[in-house]
């Protein structure tokens, strides 16, 4: 009698335990339910569409057609802007994006110097991340303007021709790669914190064996900021496949499609020539070229990224 009386209350517990579960689950997706919602239409529901529309002759008013896999053969075989766009967009990634790390790292390392006056560098050279990226661009046309712009009014001063920076094919990339030299507060940010962790003692025990600078920042400073510089190169690779606001507010595609980027090609489609079907399976394939760079870099980083405690056999 006094098993089964106790066997009774545990039950009885089982069972007020499951309700308070229950009623904290309820709870719990109610407090979320605006969330999952927001989810649910905002991104989810738009993911699916497209990838539907991706396949379907779809202009945003009239019912989708089903064309099959029509939409990227003739994005891949009829479509010459499209590997214009490519071009354009692979100029970017493999030029670019080691230009603006290389120099977000060199700034880092700057800053991470014990001099005066130190916050207030930081703060002027991140202040120019924190800008939105429409007044960054409205102000660098201004700059960058042949005629009265700053950059070619100091250069007249020296004794340089004008330059039309973004009215010549060949410059109008390499000018778009200094606008965004200057914006590099955030990965310099990331690069400072990173070298504020590397242990002290590592470069007193390099100075010991008759390191040099150079040296130091190879086997030191390179390897412990190794995971760093690869979050950065990541973020960087999706940035620019993604490259649009500068060149859609600065040169709209131009000179002579030179800043026709693909993700700029991909939203005159949508929404200039409202071929939202077409448009949907660039954005897919831009989506596939994404991940593999990203998936190609991850596993490349094994040999050169260096985790702090990991030993290698």
């Amino acid at each position: 009698m006094k098993q089964s009386g106790i066997s009774t209350i545990e039950r009885w517990r089982e069972v007020a335990r499951s309700k308070v579960e229950r009623r904290n689950l309820r709870n719990g997706l109610l407090f979320i339910s605006p969330w999952l919602i927001g989810l649910m239409a905002f991104t989810l529901y738009p993911i699916c569409a497209s990838f539907y529309w991706s396949f379907c002759r779809f202009d945003g008013f009239s019912p989708p057609v089903w064309v099959g896999l029509e939409n990227y053969r003739i994005l891949v075989s009829e479509d010459p802007v499209f590997w214009r766009a490519l071009f354009n967009t692979f100029y970017m990634v493999i030029f670019a994006l080691p230009i603006t790390l290389t120099f977000s790292l060199f700034l880092s390392i700057l800053l991470n110097m014990k001099v005066r006056g130190q916050p207030i560098y930081r703060t002027i050279l991140y202040l120019p991340s924190i800008a939105p990226v429409i007044a960054v661009s409205v102000l660098w046309l201004w700059l960058l303007n042949p005629e009265y712009g700053l950059i070619n009014r100091t250069l007249h001063f020296m004794g340089i021709n004008m330059v039309g920076w973004l009215i010549d094919p060949k410059l109008a990339k390499p000018a778009l790669i200094i606008m965004g030299m200057w914006q590099v507060g955030g990965s310099v940010l990331i690069f400072l914190a990173g070298l504020q962790e590397v242990p002290t003692h590592l470069y007193e025990a390099a100075e010991v064996d008759g390191a040099g600078i150079l040296s130091k920042f190879l086997h030191v400073t390179l390897p412990m900021l190794s995971p760093i510089l690869l979050f950065n190169l990541i973020m960087g690779i999706i940035g620019y496949f993604q490259y649009f606001t500068q060149a859609f507010v600065m040169t709209q595609g131009g000179p002579q499609d030179a800043t026709l980027f693909y993700a700029l090609h991909l939203f005159n489609r949508a929404f200039l020539d409202f071929e939202l079907g077409y448009a949907s399976a660039m954005a897919w394939l831009l989506f596939i070229l994404i991940l593999a760079a990203t998936i190609i870099v991850l596993r490349t980083s094994r040999r050169w990224v260096y985790y702090e405690g990991e030993t290698k056999n």
